[in-house]
């Protein structure tokens, strides 16, 4: 599909918004990646760039009832030959019963869309056939579909009944409806920051701001650093290490470095670790504007330094990422449960290897930002049958400012995307497990 001179405004965004669609879904790379790489999104204005970004987060949020409602409308499945036209209805479907854009504008170019694409020009008219009857019943159809359960794929579902039951997997699929809200850990003064920036202090410290729909390095104390952009599920595991100043640190998958700013705003002796260069540089960025310092190594993660034993270890290991579904709904479509199985042996790998590096009398953090017990709760109670020079350190109300709701029965650390946080809801799923190394 080639841009055409004098084209009529909007096409291009949308243009780019399938390209986007494609590089996920056909080329299975990560939509963070493509917003900094694909050619056709750079090259747009700043409100087209948003409308496009806006776009294809809808287009995958939604892709299970999308594709739904258009199995209603087709007569028929669509040939191989038709090019991009699964795409464009995809993105005209997102737009007519998502984003509520005026439908007169997404048919009209849509269908131009399709005479621009040598394969989709053939379609033109079915396009046009089938957005009308999405515009005028689409969303009569859309109320009588289970979304949270169409949008997301048999494994996980199957999953999430396994390990939460049915009432809570389909309140978690629910959630990843939602636009996940913007949260940010603050060096100091968290109160003043929440009036300044117009947010709400949570009660574990984190201010989430009520529109993420702004530009952050024109906000208040950006530049100055005075605060990082982190989950506020992301922010606890490192309130489980309690009170580390002075301590030394060693922050293993370190980057983009949230945690590794939380371990030198409080006053610890950080080694940040990992592996990716180029992940490594913007931690060292983020250090920099924050003006935190941390000792950084670019390392394999099963080989890290040993050059002394760590007061504390945290351990926030690989995983499928399935928590942050919400904030990054391309995910459904880039995991597998073959990817489950090799990052699980992966795990157990690299929790050895940071538990061989904690002192005695030290504390070891393991956390994920998984859903599945497989990447968390199991895979503590494994390390813990076959070390006995670690016991599980129940994590208590205490360290999590009274919020009981993300502490388990055994005394590890769950959260949910759909639980709330205080009064606001949702957050990203996260596990971590707290262990401490005994003495001799």
């Amino acid at each position: 599909m080639s841009a055409q001179k004098n084209e009529k405004p909007g096409l291009q965004a949308r243009r780019a918004a399938i390209s986007l669609l494609q590089g996920v879904t056909l080329d299975q790379r990560p939509l963070d990646q493509l917003l900094e790489t694909n050619a056709e999104f750079r090259k747009l204005e700043a409100r087209d760039r948003s409308f496009a970004h806006a776009l294809v987060a809808s287009s995958l949020r939604h892709g299970g009832e999308i594709k739904a409602i258009l199995g209603k409308f087709l007569t028929k499945p669509l040939p191989r030959s038709s090019g991009m036209t699964v795409d464009i209805l995809t993105v005209a479907t997102a737009q007519l019963l998502f984003m509520d854009v005026s439908p007169h504008a997404v048919i009209d170019l849509s269908v131009d869309l399709a005479k621009q694409d040598r394969k989709a020009q053939h379609f033109s008219g079915l396009i046009n056939a089938v957005l009308r009857k999405v515009s005028t019943d689409g969303k009569a159809v859309l109320r009588n579909m289970d979304g949270p359960r169409l949008n997301t794929p048999d494994w996980l579902w199957e999953q999430w009944i396994s390990a939460y039951g049915e009432e809570t997997a389909h309140d978690i699929a629910t959630s990843h409806l939602l636009e996940a809200p913007l949260d940010i850990s603050v060096k100091g003064k968290p109160e003043y920051w929440a009036t300044e920036l117009g947010g709400e202090l949570l009660p574990t410290g984190t201010i989430r701001l009520t529109s993420a729909d702004r530009n952050l390095q024109d906000l208040p104390g950006f530049r100055d650093g005075e605060w990082w952009v982190q989950d506020a599920a992301s922010a606890l595991p490192v309130k489980l290490l309690g009170n580390i100043k002075g301590q030394s640190v060693l922050d293993l998958c370190a980057a983009p470095g949230g945690k590794t700013a939380q371990l030198a705003s409080a006053g610890a002796v950080v080694t940040a670790v990992d592996d990716s260069p180029s992940r490594m540089k913007r931690l060292r960025e983020n250090l920099a504007r924050l003006k935190l310092s941390a000792r950084t190594l670019i390392a394999d993660m099963l080989s890290p330094p040993a050059d002394t034993p760590y007061d504390n270890v945290l351990l926030d290991a690989p995983c499928t990422a399935t928590g942050t579904i919400r904030r990054h709904p391309d995910l459904v479509y880039l995991k597998s449960p073959q990817q489950l199985a090799g990052l699980v042996g992966l795990q157990q790998k690299m929790l050895e290897r940071a538990a061989s590096l904690v002192r005695p009398g030290g504390r070891l953090v393991y956390c994920t930002c998984s859903l599945s017990p497989l990447e968390g709760e199991r895979q503590v109670f494994k390390f813990l049958r076959t070390h006995e020079d670690f016991v599980l350190a129940p994590i208590t109300p205490n360290d999590l400012a009274q919020q009981e709701q993300f502490i388990t029965p055994a005394g590890l650390m769950r959260c949910l995307p759909s639980l709330t946080i205080g009064t606001s809801p949702g957050l990203d799923g996260f596990f971590a497990a707290r262990l401490d190394r005994l003495s001799p």
